[in-house]
């Protein structure tokens, strides 16, 4: 099993973002709400045109089981707004171009992050990417790791640090200061 990474650069998140929103604006808002919701790939697609209309998400997560609401940011609720305007409320967020109205596969949307991988040379990026940065992200914009670990639904907050990589980068730290 490989281990993914969240993206820590934030100028490279906003170079994928200009990427997809130029590739499609499907993608792009997958990217979107993967990187601001911290919502697992599966909860992502199963979305439908009526769950994004308020500002925020009530899902009932796959994992888990439990129903989570999840607020989305004015930018990321402007740019939903636009993309779903013309849309059926029963159309699925993420449609598949394959049956009538089917969301995308995990297997596709696998296959767009490894092609924005390979577009900016990424190595360790997969779907649980976009949660692992959301994760990243929030961390070091509100520095509450319980807020966080409960938003994912942890159960420790040693965990959450693990999962989105803080742990790795001090233990990265400590190794680069090794001369010996």
């Amino acid at each position: 099993m490989n281990i993914v990474q969240p993206i820590r650069d934030k100028e490279l998140i906003k170079d994928i973002k200009d990427y997809l929103k130029e590739q499609s604006e499907r993608n792009y808002i997958l990217f979107l709400l993967g990187i601001n919701t911290g919502l697992r790939i599966k909860d992502l697609l199963s979305l439908r045109v009526r769950d994004v209309e308020g500002w925020s998400i009530y899902i009932r997560e796959a994992k888990t089981g439990k129903t989570n609401e999840v607020f989305m940011p004015p930018k990321v609720k402007k740019a939903v707004r636009q993309y779903v305007k013309d849309k059926d409320k029963n159309e699925f967020l993420f449609k598949s171009r394959q049956g009538k109205n089917k969301p995308i596969t995990v297997s596709m949307a696998y296959y767009i992050l490894r092609d924005v991988a390979e577009e900016f040379d990424l190595e360790r990026i997969g779907c649980h990417s976009l949660r692992k940065t959301y994760g990243y992200h929030h961390y070091h914009i509100n520095n509450n790791v319980v807020g966080l670990m409960k938003m994912l639904n942890h159960s420790d907050p040693e965990i959450t640090l693990r999962y989105i990589g803080v742990r790795q980068d001090d233990l990265n730290k400590m190794q680069k200061k090794m001369d010996i």
